[in-house]
């Protein structure tokens, strides 16, 4: 009775193993839920709409966005980390979800960007500028900057969208480099402090290229840096923070594609496959270019990598700043 008892559990394990494998090879076989932790409209959502139609297209299955924003990305990231690891259901996260969130939150973060997720491929990195109204703070370069704020500490005001966001704090990483004391005026959002920064209210803010480029050609913002590793196509006459004497200075937003931790090696190799060839596809490339989107594919372990050690990076200017949402 025990050999015929273990003949069985070896043929439902043998069945089961056989069932798995072919689910993995026949991935995907329904429609796969991107999950969004932002509303619909902002630059993860759309570089989300874009990849995910291109990845519709290899997969030969649908990628159908589901946008569930609140505290700070965590409810959105918090709900793929409680789904399925059987690849249906993948996270667009950004900077804040895997790298920020961690030392901004605290005990208070209700999932392990690096625990509850496997990573499948960053997607994108859009590129920061250090812009200026003109009128309220006149100077023309960095280095002019420094000079002005040394000379009056605490007194320049820019604009800290978030707090926490990589807005605030590629200023905080700029500032702690520079070794200058700039005052924070915190808003909800970016719109916001723009707002008040082309008004004059505000003197200082780092922003994303697509919402920047239009006021810096228009002459209303000037722009003193960007926090690339190069030069951009949208506005080549503006310096890197790099060139101006600060090396290896880089901020980026970026944002990437995971799943539930546990999904089979198999189908984040599918997924993998599917992103970069998304992303290299020159109809992406266009459309990205239209909003200053650099594509950033990368394979699954060399976005963990990245994941890690931007996580470590900001985790020093956070801690520096004392920048806290607990």
């Amino acid at each position: 009775m025990r050999t015929i008892l273990r003949l069985v559990f070896v043929a439902f394990a043998s069945v089961a193993l056989i069932s798995a494998a072919a689910s993995q090879e026949g991935f995907p076989v329904r429609p796969i839920r991107l999950i969004v932790p932002y509303p619909a409209g902002g630059a993860t959502d759309v570089v989300a709409r874009i990849v995910a139609e291109k990845m519709s297209d290899r997969l030969g299955q649908q990628l159908f966005i589901d946008n569930r924003p609140g505290g700070g990305t965590m409810v959105g990231a918090a709900a793929v980390a409680r789904s399925s690891s059987d690849g249906y259901t993948v996270l667009v996260g950004d900077t804040a979800t895997y790298a920020l969130n961690p030392t901004l939150y605290g005990k208070q973060l209700t999932y392990d960007p690096i625990e509850d997720f496997a990573p499948v491929c960053r997607t994108s990195r859009i590129p920061l500028i250090l812009v200026v109204n003109p009128k309220t703070l006149p100077v023309n370069s960095l280095q002019e900057l420094i000079a002005t704020a040394k000379k009056q500490p605490g007194k320049i005001d820019f604009g800290a969208p978030g707090p926490g966001s990589p807005i605030h704090l590629a200023m905080e990483l700029f500032r702690q480099r520079a070794g200058i004391d700039l005052h924070a005026i915190p808003y909800k959002g970016g719109a916001d402090a723009l707002n008040d920064v082309v008004s004059g209210r505000v003197a200082l803010l780092f922003i994303d290229a697509a919402t920047g480029v239009s006021f810096i050609k228009s002459g209303t913002l000037r722009a003193l840096g960007i926090g690339t590793d190069k030069r951009i196509p949208a506005a080549p006459d503006v310096p890197t923070v790099a060139e101006q004497g600060f090396p290896d200075f880089e901020a980026w937003a970026w944002n990437g594609l995971a799943v539930p931790a546990g999904t089979p090696p198999a189908i984040i190799a599918k997924l993998n496959a599917a992103c970069q060839a998304a992303l290299t596809e020159p109809a992406v490339e266009r459309r990205f270019a239209e909003i200053s989107v650099e594509p950033a594919p990368t394979s699954a372990d060399d976005f963990g990598s990245y994941i890690k050690s931007e996580a470590a990076k900001w985790h020093g200017v956070i801690t520096e700043a004392g920048v806290s949402i607990q």
